[in-house]
Protein backbone atom coordinates (compact mmCIF):
# COMPACT_ATOMS: atom_id res chain seq x y z
CA UNK A 1 0.00 0.00 0.00
CA UNK A 2 1.27 4.15 -0.21
CA UNK A 3 0.76 5.77 3.02
CA UNK A 4 2.01 9.04 4.10
CA UNK A 5 3.86 9.42 7.34
CA UNK A 6 3.98 12.88 9.27
CA UNK A 7 6.56 13.04 12.44
CA UNK A 8 9.70 11.04 11.87
CA UNK A 9 11.05 10.91 15.47
CA UNK A 10 11.78 7.83 17.12
CA UNK A 11 8.93 6.23 16.72
CA UNK A 12 7.61 7.49 13.39
CA UNK A 13 11.16 6.96 12.10
CA UNK A 14 11.05 3.60 12.72
CA UNK A 15 7.35 2.66 11.52
CA UNK A 16 8.55 3.84 8.26
CA UNK A 17 11.43 1.88 8.06
CA UNK A 18 9.38 -1.22 8.77
CA UNK A 19 6.76 -0.18 6.49
CA UNK A 20 9.93 0.23 3.73
CA UNK A 21 10.97 -3.30 4.56
CA UNK A 22 7.32 -4.81 4.01
CA UNK A 23 7.13 -3.62 0.75
CA UNK A 24 4.73 -0.34 0.77
CA UNK A 25 5.71 3.06 -0.59
CA UNK A 26 5.64 5.57 2.07
CA UNK A 27 5.90 9.21 1.73
CA UNK A 28 7.78 11.83 4.77
CA UNK A 29 7.42 14.74 6.08
CA UNK A 30 8.82 16.05 9.11
CA UNK A 31 9.70 19.49 10.24
CA UNK A 32 13.64 18.16 10.02
CA UNK A 33 14.68 18.11 6.74
CA UNK A 34 17.46 15.66 7.53
CA UNK A 35 14.92 13.63 9.26
CA UNK A 36 13.05 13.26 5.59
CA UNK A 37 16.96 12.46 3.97
CA UNK A 38 17.73 9.89 5.85
CA UNK A 39 14.53 7.55 5.06
CA UNK A 40 14.55 9.07 1.54
CA UNK A 41 17.73 7.00 1.39
CA UNK A 42 15.94 3.96 2.85
CA UNK A 43 13.80 3.78 -0.06
CA UNK A 44 10.69 6.27 1.44
CA UNK A 45 9.58 9.01 -0.84
CA UNK A 46 10.34 13.02 0.56
CA UNK A 47 7.60 15.35 0.91
CA UNK A 48 8.19 19.11 1.25
CA UNK A 49 4.97 19.53 3.66
CA UNK A 50 1.83 18.46 4.03
CA UNK A 51 -0.10 19.48 0.85
CA UNK A 52 2.77 17.98 -1.13
CA UNK A 53 2.56 14.90 0.72
CA UNK A 54 -1.00 14.35 0.19
CA UNK A 55 -0.67 15.25 -3.71
CA UNK A 56 1.81 12.25 -3.78
CA UNK A 57 -0.46 9.87 -2.28
CA UNK A 58 -3.51 10.39 -4.51
CA UNK A 59 -6.56 9.49 -4.47
CA UNK A 60 -8.33 7.99 -0.82
CA UNK A 61 -4.77 8.95 0.85
CA UNK A 62 -4.01 7.34 3.90
CA UNK A 63 -1.81 9.69 6.41
CA UNK A 64 -0.03 8.39 9.70
CA UNK A 65 0.54 11.01 12.13
CA UNK A 66 3.36 10.17 14.63
CA UNK A 67 3.41 13.44 16.56
CA UNK A 68 3.44 14.97 20.60
CA UNK A 69 -0.49 14.72 21.60
CA UNK A 70 -1.89 17.74 22.49
CA UNK A 71 -1.31 20.96 19.87
CA UNK A 72 0.80 19.27 17.06
CA UNK A 73 -1.52 16.60 16.96
CA UNK A 74 -4.71 19.08 16.25
CA UNK A 75 -3.20 21.65 14.63
CA UNK A 76 -1.90 18.59 11.60
CA UNK A 77 -5.25 17.11 11.73
CA UNK A 78 -6.78 20.49 11.07
CA UNK A 79 -4.52 21.28 8.39
CA UNK A 80 -5.22 18.16 6.54
CA UNK A 81 -8.86 18.69 6.83
CA UNK A 82 -8.61 21.06 5.22
CA UNK A 83 -6.57 19.55 1.75
CA UNK A 84 -8.77 16.16 2.65
CA UNK A 85 -10.66 14.46 0.06
CA UNK A 86 -13.78 11.73 0.44
CA UNK A 87 -12.39 8.84 0.98
CA UNK A 88 -9.32 9.90 2.67
CA UNK A 89 -7.89 8.20 5.76
CA UNK A 90 -6.06 10.24 8.85
CA UNK A 91 -4.35 8.38 11.31
CA UNK A 92 -3.02 8.67 14.45
CA UNK A 93 -0.78 6.83 16.16
CA UNK A 94 0.62 8.95 18.91
CA UNK A 95 -0.61 9.20 22.48
CA UNK A 96 -3.82 11.80 21.59
CA UNK A 97 -6.94 11.48 24.73
CA UNK A 98 -9.41 9.25 23.30
CA UNK A 99 -12.07 11.61 23.72
CA UNK A 100 -10.23 14.03 21.90
CA UNK A 101 -10.25 11.01 18.71
CA UNK A 102 -14.36 11.13 18.69
CA UNK A 103 -14.05 14.98 18.43
CA UNK A 104 -11.85 14.74 15.44
CA UNK A 105 -14.14 11.90 13.70
CA UNK A 106 -17.37 13.65 14.01
CA UNK A 107 -15.05 17.09 11.99
CA UNK A 108 -13.87 14.55 9.61
CA UNK A 109 -16.67 12.82 9.41
CA UNK A 110 -19.04 15.69 7.64
CA UNK A 111 -15.79 15.89 4.78
CA UNK A 112 -16.42 12.32 4.66
CA UNK A 113 -13.23 11.89 6.02
CA UNK A 114 -12.20 8.26 8.21
CA UNK A 115 -10.12 8.77 11.20
CA UNK A 116 -8.64 5.99 12.93
CA UNK A 117 -6.46 6.10 16.09
CA UNK A 118 -3.92 3.60 16.86
CA UNK A 119 -2.53 2.70 20.15
CA UNK A 120 1.20 1.76 19.44
CA UNK A 121 3.78 0.14 21.89
CA UNK A 122 7.26 -1.00 20.83
CA UNK A 123 9.08 1.60 21.76
CA UNK A 124 12.44 2.35 20.12
CA UNK A 125 12.74 -1.70 19.77
CA UNK A 126 9.62 -1.61 17.24
CA UNK A 127 11.25 -1.71 14.07
CA UNK A 128 12.90 -5.23 14.89
CA UNK A 129 10.37 -6.68 16.90
CA UNK A 130 7.13 -5.45 15.73
CA UNK A 131 4.55 -2.86 16.86
CA UNK A 132 1.69 -3.95 19.61
CA UNK A 133 -1.39 -2.23 17.79
CA UNK A 134 -4.73 -1.56 19.85
CA UNK A 135 -6.48 0.42 16.98
CA UNK A 136 -10.15 2.51 16.82
CA UNK A 137 -12.15 3.33 13.98
CA UNK A 138 -15.04 1.80 11.41
CA UNK A 139 -14.96 -1.65 10.27
CA UNK A 140 -14.41 -1.22 6.85
CA UNK A 141 -11.55 1.63 7.23
CA UNK A 142 -9.97 -0.82 9.99
CA UNK A 143 -10.07 -3.79 7.09
CA UNK A 144 -9.01 -1.41 4.50
CA UNK A 145 -5.47 -0.90 6.22
CA UNK A 146 -5.19 -4.09 7.33
CA UNK A 147 -1.86 -4.80 4.92
CA UNK A 148 -0.20 -1.62 6.85
CA UNK A 149 -1.09 -2.94 10.49
CA UNK A 150 0.16 -6.90 9.42
CA UNK A 151 3.39 -5.35 8.61
CA UNK A 152 4.00 -3.32 11.43
CA UNK A 153 2.70 -6.12 14.06
CA UNK A 154 5.17 -8.59 15.35
CA UNK A 155 2.97 -11.57 13.88
CA UNK A 156 3.23 -14.99 15.30
CA UNK A 157 6.78 -14.96 16.65
CA UNK A 158 7.99 -17.72 19.10
CA UNK A 159 5.12 -16.97 21.79
CA UNK A 160 3.60 -20.06 22.42
CA UNK A 161 -0.10 -19.67 22.02
CA UNK A 162 -2.45 -19.61 24.88
CA UNK A 163 -4.06 -23.30 25.46
CA UNK A 164 -7.38 -23.18 24.81
CA UNK A 165 -7.69 -20.12 22.81
CA UNK A 166 -10.23 -20.83 19.96
CA UNK A 167 -11.18 -18.02 17.16
CA UNK A 168 -11.03 -17.21 13.57
CA UNK A 169 -9.59 -13.95 14.22
CA UNK A 170 -5.73 -14.18 14.75
CA UNK A 171 -4.49 -10.38 14.72
CA UNK A 172 -4.52 -10.31 18.33
CA UNK A 173 -1.95 -13.45 18.78
CA UNK A 174 -0.36 -11.60 15.83
CA UNK A 175 0.12 -8.05 17.62
CA UNK A 176 -2.65 -6.35 17.02
CA UNK A 177 -6.78 -5.44 17.50
CA UNK A 178 -9.24 -3.23 16.56
CA UNK A 179 -10.91 -2.37 19.95
CA UNK A 180 -13.68 -0.82 18.48
CA UNK A 181 -14.80 2.52 17.50
CA UNK A 182 -12.93 5.63 17.12
CA UNK A 183 -11.32 6.21 20.28
CA UNK A 184 -11.29 2.86 21.51
CA UNK A 185 -7.52 2.06 20.58
CA UNK A 186 -6.22 5.07 22.68
CA UNK A 187 -8.52 3.89 25.06
CA UNK A 188 -7.18 0.49 25.59
CA UNK A 189 -3.37 1.58 25.11
CA UNK A 190 -4.22 4.12 27.71
CA UNK A 191 -4.89 1.89 30.27
CA UNK A 192 -1.66 -0.35 28.88
CA UNK A 193 -0.02 2.63 30.02
CA UNK A 194 -1.62 3.14 33.34
CA UNK A 195 -0.37 -0.49 33.96
CA UNK A 196 3.16 0.01 32.50
CA UNK A 197 3.22 2.46 35.26
CA UNK A 198 2.45 0.39 37.99
CA UNK A 199 4.64 -2.38 36.97
CA UNK A 200 7.73 -0.34 36.65
CA UNK A 201 6.65 1.25 40.23
CA UNK A 202 6.74 -2.13 41.92
CA UNK A 203 10.31 -3.39 40.31
CA UNK A 204 11.56 0.36 41.39
CA UNK A 205 10.13 -0.29 44.67
CA UNK A 206 11.76 -4.22 45.12
CA UNK A 207 14.98 -3.24 43.95
CA UNK A 208 15.07 -0.06 46.44
CA UNK A 209 14.27 -2.29 49.22
CA UNK A 210 17.53 -5.28 48.24
CA UNK A 211 19.35 -2.17 47.68
CA UNK A 212 18.33 -0.44 51.05
CA UNK A 213 19.46 -3.76 52.94
CA UNK A 214 23.12 -2.79 53.45
CA UNK A 215 22.30 0.30 55.05
CA UNK A 216 24.11 0.96 58.47
CA UNK A 217 21.03 1.55 60.69
CA UNK A 218 20.10 -2.04 59.82
CA UNK A 219 21.83 -4.36 62.72
CA UNK A 220 24.83 -5.81 61.24
CA UNK A 221 23.92 -9.57 61.38
CA UNK A 222 20.60 -8.64 59.47
CA UNK A 223 22.75 -6.39 56.84
CA UNK A 224 23.04 -8.27 53.22
CA UNK A 225 25.09 -6.30 50.22
CA UNK A 226 22.91 -7.95 47.62
CA UNK A 227 24.09 -7.69 44.13
CA UNK A 228 21.14 -6.56 42.39
CA UNK A 229 22.47 -7.11 38.88
CA UNK A 230 22.42 -10.65 39.34
CA UNK A 231 19.00 -10.64 40.73
CA UNK A 232 18.22 -9.12 37.95
CA UNK A 233 19.51 -11.66 35.44
CA UNK A 234 18.04 -14.68 37.75
CA UNK A 235 14.66 -13.22 38.05
CA UNK A 236 14.85 -13.28 34.01
CA UNK A 237 15.08 -17.11 33.54
CA UNK A 238 11.87 -19.13 35.08
CA UNK A 239 10.54 -16.54 37.67
CA UNK A 240 7.12 -15.14 37.29
CA UNK A 241 8.25 -11.96 37.50
CA UNK A 242 10.20 -12.23 34.49
CA UNK A 243 8.78 -9.52 31.92
CA UNK A 244 10.41 -7.10 28.88
CA UNK A 245 10.80 -4.56 31.70
CA UNK A 246 13.10 -6.83 33.65
CA UNK A 247 15.33 -7.36 30.78
CA UNK A 248 15.74 -3.83 30.38
CA UNK A 249 16.38 -3.25 34.42
CA UNK A 250 19.03 -6.07 34.02
CA UNK A 251 20.46 -4.79 31.06
CA UNK A 252 20.69 -1.14 32.77
CA UNK A 253 22.08 -2.61 35.81
CA UNK A 254 24.47 -4.57 33.54
CA UNK A 255 25.77 -1.15 32.74
CA UNK A 256 25.96 0.32 35.78
CA UNK A 257 25.06 -1.05 38.98
CA UNK A 258 24.38 2.49 40.37
CA UNK A 259 22.42 3.83 37.91
CA UNK A 260 24.99 6.63 38.04
CA UNK A 261 23.64 8.51 34.82
CA UNK A 262 19.62 8.92 35.86
CA UNK A 263 19.46 11.51 38.47
CA UNK A 264 15.50 9.68 39.14
CA UNK A 265 13.07 12.48 38.17
CA UNK A 266 10.21 10.56 36.55
CA UNK A 267 8.58 12.00 34.19
CA UNK A 268 4.74 10.96 32.91
CA UNK A 269 3.29 11.70 29.42
CA UNK A 270 -0.23 11.99 30.49
CA UNK A 271 -2.07 8.22 29.89
CA UNK A 272 -1.25 7.69 33.85
CA UNK A 273 -2.97 10.87 34.87
CA UNK A 274 -6.14 9.94 31.92
CA UNK A 275 -6.03 6.63 33.27
CA UNK A 276 -6.74 8.02 36.90
CA UNK A 277 -9.62 9.94 35.71
CA UNK A 278 -11.23 7.33 33.60
CA UNK A 279 -11.47 4.94 36.43
CA UNK A 280 -12.92 8.38 38.45
CA UNK A 281 -15.78 8.22 35.89
CA UNK A 282 -15.98 4.53 36.26
CA UNK A 283 -15.97 4.02 40.12
CA UNK A 284 -13.29 1.70 39.41
CA UNK A 285 -10.90 1.56 42.23
CA UNK A 286 -7.11 1.95 41.26
CA UNK A 287 -5.12 1.77 44.18
CA UNK A 288 -1.84 0.71 42.55
CA UNK A 289 -2.23 2.37 39.22
CA UNK A 290 -2.59 6.10 41.04
CA UNK A 291 0.11 5.33 43.16
CA UNK A 292 2.01 4.36 40.85
CA UNK A 293 1.37 7.91 39.64
CA UNK A 294 1.74 10.01 42.57
CA UNK A 295 5.62 8.61 42.92
CA UNK A 296 5.92 10.10 39.73
CA UNK A 297 5.62 13.01 41.01
CA UNK A 298 7.27 12.87 44.64
CA UNK A 299 10.28 11.64 41.98
CA UNK A 300 11.07 15.73 40.89
CA UNK A 301 11.18 16.32 45.01
CA UNK A 302 13.10 14.04 46.26
CA UNK A 303 14.61 10.48 44.06
CA UNK A 304 15.35 7.40 45.43
CA UNK A 305 17.34 4.49 43.24
CA UNK A 306 14.12 2.83 42.29
CA UNK A 307 13.42 6.61 40.45
CA UNK A 308 16.75 5.94 38.88
CA UNK A 309 15.81 2.61 38.05
CA UNK A 310 12.52 3.94 36.64
CA UNK A 311 14.53 6.31 34.29
CA UNK A 312 16.52 3.52 33.41
CA UNK A 313 13.50 1.93 32.47
CA UNK A 314 11.89 4.48 30.05
CA UNK A 315 15.21 5.26 28.97
CA UNK A 316 15.33 1.24 27.62
CA UNK A 317 12.03 1.04 25.80
CA UNK A 318 11.57 4.49 24.61
CA UNK A 319 14.37 6.50 25.40
CA UNK A 320 12.81 8.57 27.38
CA UNK A 321 14.99 11.70 29.10
CA UNK A 322 14.51 12.59 32.76
CA UNK A 323 12.34 15.62 33.08
CA UNK A 324 14.94 18.39 33.23
CA UNK A 325 15.77 20.24 36.76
Amino acid sequence: MKIGMIGLGKMGGNLTRRLLQGGHDVVVYDRDAAAIADLVAAGAIGATGLSDLHARLGPEAVVWMMLPAGAPTEETVLALAGIARPGDVIIDGGNSFYKDDIRRAHLLKAQSVAYVDVGTSGGVWGFERGFCMMIGGDDAVVQRLDPIFATLAPGLGAIARTPGRQTDDDRAERGYIHAGPVGAGHFVKMVHNGIEYGLMQAYAEGFDILKGKAQAALPEDERYTINLTDVAEVWRRGSVVSSWLLDLSAIALTKDATLAQFDGRVADSGEGRWTIDAAMEEAVPANVLSAALFARYRSRVESTFGDKLLSAMRFGFGGHVETPQ
